[in-house]
């Protein structure tokens, strides 16, 4: 079973937090695909994993492209595992089946909690998880802080 993060966005933005959690993943030897629910917020969030630390750099591709399968760090409109990532990271919309989590080592869900669609379909995708027996994590930002709110 995977492990699935919810990530509850409240004082930053995607394009913030979403490299942060990115390196974390790569110091652990991980690789990464990123499902992004459109066309726009995939090109703005490509941008933000390109410029977001002058210090730091991600390696990343876009998938389907030429070397996509080669990256560390995948972004994606389409189901699948491209780059054979063991972390899938469901951003701006992005959805995915608890039989699909299965298939990785760690679901990350990010939403913004200032939708209201956003966190209700976060509600049901938590007890889609608890149901399918994955083990759920449940983060809120707390100012710039993550704390652990809840665990299935």
């Amino acid at each position: 079973m995977s492990e699935v993060l919810f990530y509850h966005l409240t004082a930053s933005r995607v394009e913030r937090t979403l490299p942060q959690v990115l390196g974390m993943s790569l110091e652990r030897g991980w690789r990464v695909v990123i499902r992004v629910g459109s066309r726009p917020a995939l090109e703005r969030l490509d941008e933000a994993i390109w410029t977001f630390d002058r210090s730091a750099f991600l390696p990343h591709g876009v998938s389907p492209g030429k070397n996509s399968a080669r990256q560390p760090i995948c972004l994606t409109l389409e189901t699948g595992n491209p780059n054979q990532a063991e972390v899938l990271m469901l951003v701006e919309g992005a959805r995915a089946r608890p039989e699909e989590m299965a298939g990785f080592t760690r679901t990350c869900l990010f939403f913004d909690g200032s939708d209201p669609a956003a966190v209700d379909a976060a509600r049901g995708d938590w007890r889609a998880v608890v149901a399918a027996g994955h083990t759920a994590v449940y983060w809120a930002q707390d100012d710039e802080r993550w704390v652990k709110k809840a665990t299935s």
